[in-house]
């Protein structure tokens, strides 16, 4: 409960592995970071077990601590890339590019968790203390369950050979629900109890799924908006830049007889480039008095703002409607 990353981890499968590694980037150093990532990523598709990786750059107004998920299959297959001589020769080559030594938490196990706000905490347990520490984590739990947005929690056991930690997940509807309870007493005072139970605990925080979408002002920490908006968001902006890609690349496309799959990734790149430079920024600018967190501070604001979205949406499906019918 005392630390970890939060964000949108997109599910920590029933028998599989995931590996949570949060690295501390140097300044100016972000785009060769960006590329040994990348190297990294095309190395560890070539092992077994291997399911899928995601990077998550750093919340704005915080540390410049990268946080990169990997997923395995198994406990064992995850394990043999974490010991592999080639993730050392990897690590060897970016350590320069590294503030201090990068952190991880393995997570062997779970259940699917899509769409909400994730917090990962890890815990040195005190030796002989493990059975206390259950009993403070099931006090915890009690807790949450009474806070608005909670969505569940999960205890992970440390993993023999690979890690000594305990790791707490727990997710939240919304990250305003999730930095409520990280800043509300309950939770101190939890804290001040369970200190005696573990020794130490880290906390890094992770913005969510949508977020390079969203940026409000360079280097102000104006926040992000909760998942709910930034998904009503997205659709707005997604579904004109779909439509009319169908309509004119897409049915030009045809015509030459590209195959569908091609013609789909195609699409894919538009529709991403259009929405990252031109859509996305159009739309925080419309909506900046609903989107920005500390301008949509009352709830007839909140309604407003949900209120014009819907009827954007509705206007562009009456005019395709009307235009392709």
């Amino acid at each position: 409960m005392g630390a970890g990353a939060s964000r949108d981890l997109g599910g920590v499968g029933g028998d599989n592995a995931t590996v949570v590694t949060s690295q501390r980037v140097r300044p100016g150093r972000d785009d060769d970071y960006r590329r040994w990532q990348e190297k990294t990523n095309q190395v560890v598709r070539e092992f077994d077990g291997f399911e899928g990786t995601e990077l998550y750059p750093p919340t704005p107004g915080e540390a410049n601590e990268w946080v990169v998920v990997f997923r395995f299959s198994r406990v064992d297959q995850l394990t043999a890339w974490l010991e592999s001589s080639a993730r050392r020769e990897l690590l060897d080559e970016g350590r320069p590019l590294f503030d201090g030594s990068p952190t991880q938490e393995i997570l062997a196990g779970g259940t699917p968790a899509r769409d909400v706000v994730t917090a990962v905490i890890s815990h040195e347990v005190r030796p002989g203390r493990e059975r206390d520490f259950m009993r403070w984590q099931d006090k915890v739990l009690a807790e949450q369950e009474k806070q608005s947005g909670f969505m569940g929690s999960e205890l992970f056991k440390p993993v023999q050979g690979v890690q000594d930690r305990w790791v707490v997940v727990f997710r939240y509807d919304t990250r305003e629900h999730l930095d409520r309870w990280l800043d509300s007493e309950a939770r101190k005072k939890l804290l001040e109890e369970g200190r005696q139970y573990f020794s130490a605990y880290d906390v890094r925080k992770i913005a969510s799924a949508f977020s390079g979408w969203f940026r409000f002002g360079e280097g102000a920490d104006k926040g992000i908006p909760p998942n709910w908006k930034q998904a009503m968001s997205v659709v707005l902006a997604l579904y004109p830049t779909v439509m009319i890609l169908n309509l004119t690349v897409g049915h030009d496309l045809d015509e030459l007889g590209v195959p569908g799959y091609v013609g789909l990734f195609i699409g894919n790149v538009l529709s991403v480039s259009v929405l990252t430079w031109l859509l996305m920024p159009l739309v925080n600018r419309a909506f900046a008095f609903w989107l920005v967190p500390d301008r949509a501070n009352s709830l007839r604001v909140h309604v407003v703002g949900a209120a014009l979205v819907a009827l954007c949406w509705l206007v562009f499906i009456v005019v395709f409607g009307l235009t392709t019918g």
